[in-house]
């Protein structure tokens, strides 16, 4: 099966397509390099590589020569494991088993309300037309039943399932890692640039520059030479980007945690929240009209919550 080269789409939803005599049939998709491709993908693979560029090619090599050969260690490993757990994360079919016994290249009909009431109905899910898990989840996006559905992921471009969770979890974890080197990494690099430029200028190139405000990047392959004011707006940059994505990756470590110790998932969380607070205001999200869509599928078999106390 080609993973890769396919062009796969999502269901269309029903509003769209009821004003169609004959409204086409697509294709479910197998992971997260079918195509159409996500945007927030190619921003993840630019900043992996931007910090990459940075760290190993200018912040590490101004280094001590002891500190250089630890840092590079610790810090190259936390990519390297990144790198490996964000591409299984992507590459996992996360999609039921008897779904991923079909031939993926069978369209997928368009859903008929006037025929059934939800997608999934006493655990058989009648687009992918197989008897499904309790938990699997009939995602859109991705046109498949996902085991364990978690969430679908933009970033991934890929639903986080029972079978890909733990990569999606360690992927959040090590990048998470990976950032606090590199802020520890720059934060030195600059701060010491300010208090004892010398420190950063033991490797044997600089002996042929006499001024402190002339840097040179990638060594010790390339010897580029640039001006102060230029590294230190490139690693700045890095170091507020490397920020605010701490930040955000923080917070959703901590509530993939704070899942993880309630054994919830991010489907049960936002089902739970919707059904506490009521129908959603106007503006809602993608994430939350997806878990809508999912609710929905599975309203005949879950009770019905009781109302609040007065």
């Amino acid at each position: 099966m080609d993973l890769f080269s396919r062009s796969l789409q999502r269901v269309l939803p029903e509003a769209q397509v009821s004003g169609l005599k004959s409204p086409p049939r697509h294709l479910s998709r197998v992971n997260g390099w079918s195509l159409p491709l996500h945007p927030f993908q190619a921003v993840a693979w630019t900043t992996y590589l931007v910090l990459s560029i940075i760290i190993f090619g200018i912040a590490i090599p101004l280094l001590p020569s002891i500190w250089k050969y630890i840092a590079y260690s610790v810090t190259g490993a936390v990519f390297l494991f990144h790198l490996v757990v964000h591409l299984a994360a992507i590459t996992i079919d996360p999609a039921e088993a008897n779904v991923r016994l079909k031939n993926y290249s069978k369209p997928m009909p368009t859903f008929d309300r006037s025929q059934h009431t939800h997608v999934i109905q006493n655990l058989y899910c009648h687009l992918c037309e197989v008897t499904v898990n309790e938990k699997a989840k009939h995602c859109s996006a991705c046109n498949k039943c996902v085991a364990g559905f978690d969430h679908h992921c933009k970033w991934l471009n890929n639903c986080v399932g029972s079978r890909n969770y733990w990569f999606f979890f360690c992927s959040v974890a090590s990048a998470l890692i990976g950032l606090l080197c590199v802020k520890i990494l720059l934060l030195y690099v600059c701060i010491q640039h300010f208090v004892n430029p010398n420190k950063l200028r033991t490797d044997p190139s600089y002996k042929d520059i006499s001024t402190v405000t002339v840097w040179l990047l990638f060594l010790p392959r390339w010897r580029v030479p640039v001006k102060t004011p230029v590294a230190l707006c490139m690693m700045g940059g890095v170091l507020l980007l490397g920020t605010v994505s701490f930040v955000l990756l923080g917070h959703l470590l901590i509530f993939h945690i704070y899942l993880l110790v309630k054994n919830k998932s991010t489907f049960d969380y936002i089902k739970h929240t919707r059904l506490q607070q009521g129908p959603e205001p106007p503006g809602r999200t993608q994430l939350v009209l997806q878990v809508e869509e999912a609710i929905a599928q599975e309203k005949d078999s879950i009770p019905a919550s009781p109302p609040p106390s007065p």
